[in-house]
This record gives structure tokens, C-alpha cells and sequence, in this order.
């Protein structure tokens, strides 16, 4: 999947990260969020995710979720 270039296959990560609400470790924090955010930008690239958050004034390890969710879904 690419992340960058604010593409098709990238706007797919918000709904991949929608789908990991149930985790446990970091990504799963941003997913839960994100699953009772009503203004979350579920078609959304990991950027719009992270302007988002920047949006609701959410704190730094928030983005650092974000930044390892991109990994992960970059790998899946």
C-alpha cells in the first residue's frame, strides 16, 4: 500500500486502522478514537489522521500511534 502520495490505496488506511479498534497495543489507540470520532476522516491518509489529531489538540504519543499504524498497515 502506498502512504505517500495521497493516492487511492492510501486512503484505505483510516479504514484499515478503523478495523484494529480492537487492539491492545499502541495502534489500537488511535483505532478506538477513531471508532466514536464522528469527525474522524474515515477515508483519510495517515496525514489527514495525523492533521486530525492535531485538530482535537490530541498529545504526542497519539502521533506516534499514528506514525507506527502507517507501519504496520504499509506492511499488511
Amino acid at each position: 500500500m502506498k502512504l505517500n502520495d495521497h493516492d487511492e490505496p492510501a486512503a484505505a488506511f483510516a479504514q484499515w486502522l478503523l478495523i484494529q479498534k480492537d487492539r491492545t497495543d499502541l495502534v489500537g489507540q488511535p483505532a478506538t478514537g477513531a471508532a466514536v470520532d464522528r469527525r474522524f476522516p474515515r477515508s483519510g491518509h495517515p496525514e489527514a489522521v495525523r492533521k486530525h489529531l492535531s485538530a482535537m489538540q490530541a498529545e504526542g504519543d497519539m502521533f506516534a500511534a499514528v506514525d507506527d499504524a502507517a507501519s504496520d498497515c504499509l506492511s499488511a
